[in-house]
C-alpha cells in the first residue's frame, strides 16, 4: 500500500532532482535529458537509496506517471513532424533516414543475438539502436546558426524519417515479442498490421485534420484545442495497445495529425507546461532503475563499449552513406548529426526491462548507450561545422 504522503515525497524528490540534473548538464553544455537520467541514478536504489525500488515496480504511481509522461512526450514529437515536411526533404534525406535505420537494426540484432538471445528478443534490442534524437541534433544545430545549410535540412528530414521507421520497427517487434516467435509469414502479417495501422492512422487522419480541424476551436472553452488533443492522443494510444503495438506508436500518430491544425504553433506552446511537468518523471525513473553494480562487471563495460561503438559506427556510415551526394565534410557532418539517440532509445530500453526482455545488465548497457550517444554528439558536430561558413 502506498500511502499519499510517501508518494508525495517521492514526486518531490524525483521533480527537484529532474530539474538540478538538467540545469547542470545544460551549463555544460549536454542534453537536458543527460542529467535528468543521471540524476535518476544519482537517487535510486543502487545510489543514494531515496527511491526504493518498490516504488519502481510496475503498476505503482510513479510507473504510471512516467508512463503518462513518455505518452506526452512522443505526442510532442509527432507534434513536430509533418507529412508535407517528409515529401520536402529529397533523396538525400530519403537514403539517410532509411539507411540509417537498417545498418544499426541488422548489426544491433547479430551482437544481440550473438550474446545468448534468440531472434525475437534480439530484434527488440536492435530496436533501442535505431532512432536518432533530432532534439539533440537540433538543438546543437540552431545554437550553431547553421540550421538553413542543405547538411542540416539532411539531418532534420532524415530524422523524420528515421523516427516513423523506428515506430513501425518497434510496433513490429513488440507484436512478436508477444506472439513469442518467429516466422515469416508471421513476421509479414505483423508488418502489415503495423504499416496499416500508421498509414491508416497517419495518412487518414492528417487529412481530415487538415479540412477539418476548425472544429476544435467550436468549444466555449479557449484550452479546447489543446485538451481535444490530449483526448486524440490518449485514445490512440489505447487504441495501438489493441493492435499489440506500443502506446507511444499511437501517441506519436495523434500528434502527427494534430500538427495539421491551424492554431499548431499555440498547441506546442501549450504542450511545454505538460512536459515540464510529466517527462522529467519518465528519465528520472529510467535511470533509477539501473543497476550501477552492474559497471562493476568487466563484462558489462565491455558489453557497454561494444554496443557504443555498434551504435556510433552504424548511425555514423548510414548518414554518410546517403548524403554522399553533399560532398565528403558534408556527409560527414549528416552522419555525425544522425548518431545521437538520446530519447527513444531510452523509450524502448524501458518498454523492454517492461517486458521482461532485457535483463538489468542489457537495460543499464542501453541506456548507457544512449546516454554516450548524446554526449559524443553535440562536440563533434560543432568542431565540424564551426570553420566552414554558410554557403
Amino acid at each position: 500500500m502506498h500511502h499519499a504522503a510517501d508518494i508525495l515525497l517521492a514526486l518531490f524528490v524525483i521533480f527537484v532532482a529532474a530539474q538540478v540534473g538538467a540545469e547542470l548538464a545544460q551549463r555544460l553544455r549536454l542534453p537536458g535529458v543527460v542529467g535528468e537520467i543521471l540524476a535518476g541514478c544519482a537517487i535510486g536504489p543502487s545510489a543514494l537509496g531515496w527511491i526504493d525500488a518498490g516504488q519502481l515496480a510496475a503498476g505503482t504511481p510513479l510507473d504510471l506517471l512516467a508512463e503518462l509522461g513518455v505518452v506526452f512526450l512522443l505526442f510532442a514529437v509527432g507534434l513536430e513532424t509533418r507529412l508535407d515536411d517528409l515529401k520536402k526533404v529529397g533523396r538525400s534525406a530519403l537514403l539517410v533516414g532509411v539507411l540509417g535505420v537498417l545498418l544499426p537494426f541488422a548489426l544491433g540484432a547479430w551482437w544481440a543475438h550473438g550474446s545468448g538471445l534468440d531472434w525475437v528478443k534480439s530484434m527488440f534490442v536492435a530496436a533501442a539502436f535505431v532512432a536518432t534524437s533530432a532534439g539533440i541534433t537540433a538543438r546543437v544545430l540552431q545554437e550553431l546558426g547553421v540550421l538553413d545549410r542543405v547538411e542540416s535540412r539532411v539531418i532534420l528530414g532524415a530524422a523524420v524519417i528515421d523516427d516513423i521507421l523506428a515506430m513501425l520497427l518497434l510496433g513490429m517487434v513488440t507484436s512478436l515479442q508477444e506472439d513469442g516467435g518467429i516466422d515469416l509469414a508471421g513476421l509479414a502479417l505483423v508488418l502489415l498490421q503495423a504499416l496499416g495501422f500508421v498509414a491508416i492512422i497517419g495518412w487518414v487522419g492528417t487529412r481530415v485534420m487538415r479540412k477539418r480541424g476548425d472544429w476544435l476551436d467550436r468549444p466555449i472553452n479557449p484550452l479546447s484545442p489543446l485538451t481535444i488533443a490530449l483526448a486524440i492522443c490518449l485514445g490512440l494510444a489505447w487504441l495501438s495497445t489493441g493492435f499489440g503495438l506500443a502506446a507511444i506508436i499511437g501517441a506519436f500518430l495523434a500528434g502527427m495529425i494534430a500538427s495539421e491544425i491551424p492554431r499548431r504553433d499555440e498547441l506546442e506552446h501549450q504542450m511545454q507546461p505538460l512536459l515540464a511537468l510529466l517527462a522529467p518523471f519518465f528519465f528520472v525513473l529510467t535511470g533509477a532503475k539501473i543497476d550501477l553494480v552492474v559497471f562493476t562487471s568487466r563484462d558489462a563495460l565491455w558489453m557497454l563499449a561494444i554496443a557504443t561503438l555498434i551504435a556510433i559506427s552504424t548511425k555514423f556510415l548510414g548518414g554518410a552513406l546517403g548524403a554522399l551526394s553533399l560532398g565528403r565534410r558534408g556527409a560527414a557532418i549528416v552522419g555525425v548529426g544522425m548518431v545521437p539517440r538520446g530519447e527513444v532509445g531510452v523509450v524502448i530500453a524501458s518498454l523492454g526491462l517492461a517486458a521482461g526482455v532485457f535483463s538489468n545488465e542489457l537495460y543499464a548497457v542501453i541506456v548507457a548507450m544512449s546516454l554516450l550517444t548524446a554526449i559524443v554528439t553535440p562536440p563533434v558536430l560543432a568542431l565540424l561545422l564551426r570553420p566552414t561558413r554558410v554557403e
